[in-house]
């Protein structure tokens, strides 16, 4: 179902119709729902791509974007990305995402959230919002006098990204054994390139496990805090990928698997904490045929999702624990049958997916 709520007709929404919407049918999308409120000025988007495992949870964007279509785009891309997420990370869960468009004037953040609040409780449950970027707990506290459909919220006390990390970790192991035959992680040398909360945390965890570091960070105190606290060796954003390692581990942004940068890795191993790593699904292709194993990036990073969504399933910890424990489960039999089909990961990870979602 697509559901237009309000929304102005103009040349350059008839101009590219046809591609969203091709592009729906294309990914099995349920529905896309869009808001433009008059009074505040909100205009926000819902994408729910899939409702077959249940409600379709996922975070709520709140940035700039250059037009409408690069919001829509965005939405749908990483709501398509949470329906593969719950479905590996065997939750009871669909996947969605909202974007609201941050405006370049002034505005009234706060109404804004309340009037995104009604939007999400008019959708009666089939979507749940949560954090992401440019949204903070605060917000979903707002959001919340609207709706009680949030993941979110400051009173569940809990920093998912720890187990982010941990999920991360599982997945490092995973990989190891498969393409190294080693079950232990001591003396490896693994290449992180971001140290946000989620990268930090990981390359801790790795140091406890004996590991070898090599860093990279825009910001310069994060580096010489891991320097200092891991031994970790320091090189340049631009350099951190080029480096010769066991495990490259790209926790920034995303597209860092590009036609340039997949030429000049070093190492037999990508398995990071940042989504779409691949810039094109091809590249998941390329990787293969060079025979470098890629944990793919919504399923070893699925360990945030999972805790948002035992706060709102009000899950047991030792379940929370046992779902992360798990990716590395869940990545062990993808690259078995990767190896049997010789197909690449990130090509038998989807198929996976799509057949939980059929």
């Amino acid at each position: 179902m697509i559901s237009v709520d309000t929304l102005a007709t103009s040349g350059a929404v008839m101009k590219h119709e046809d591609d969203f919407l091709e592009y729906a049918l294309n990914r099995g999308f349920g529905e896309l729902h869009f808001k433009v409120d008059s009074k505040t000025g909100m205009k926000a988007i819902i994408a729910i791509h899939s409702t077959k495992l249940g409600p379709a949870l996922g975070g709520c964007r709140f940035i700039p974007y250059p037009d409408t279509f690069s919001a829509l785009f965005d939405a749908m891309r990483l709501a398509r990305g949470m329906s593969y997420k719950a479905a590996l990370a065997n939750l009871p869960l669909g996947g969605g995402k909202a974007v609201i468009i941050q405006p370049e004037t002034d505005y009234d953040r706060e109404a804004y959230l309340r009037r995104f609040g009604e939007f999400v409780h008019d959708l009666g449950g089939r979507y749940i919002t949560a954090l992401d970027s440019g949204t903070q707990l605060s917000d979903m506290d707002i959001i919340a006098q609207h709706t009680e459909y949030v993941a979110s919220l400051s009173s569940y006390n809990g920093d998912p990204s720890p187990y982010t990390a941990k999920g991360v970790l599982r997945g490092i192991e995973a990989a190891v054994l498969f393409q190294l035959g080693r079950e232990r992680l001591e003396g490896l040398h693994v290449a992180i390139q971001g140290l946000g909360h989620v990268g930090y945390l990981l390359a801790s965890y790795l140091h406890e496990a004996g590991a070898k570091l090599t860093v990279a960070d825009i910001n310069p105190q994060r580096v010489q805090e891991a320097v200092a606290a891991f031994g970790a060796t320091a090189v340049a954003t631009e350099e951190i990928h080029k480096v010769p390692c066991d495990v490259f581990s790209p926790c920034a942004l995303g597209a860092v698997i590009n036609d340039i940068s997949i030429n000049q890795l070093q190492t037999t191993i990508v398995a990071g904490a940042a989504n779409n790593q691949l810039a094109h699904a091809y590249h998941g292709q390329k990787l293969h045929d060079r025979g470098i194993l890629y944990a793919t990036d919504y399923v070893i990073n699925s360990g945030g999702l999972i805790f948002a969504a035992s706060k709102y399933l009000k899950s047991a910890e030792e379940q929370v624990d046992e779902r992360i424990n798990g990716i590395k489960t869940t990545l062990l039999q993808i690259f078995t049958r990767s190896k049997e089909e010789n197909r690449p990961v990130s090509e038998i990870a989807d198929m996976l997916a799509q057949e939980k979602l059929a």
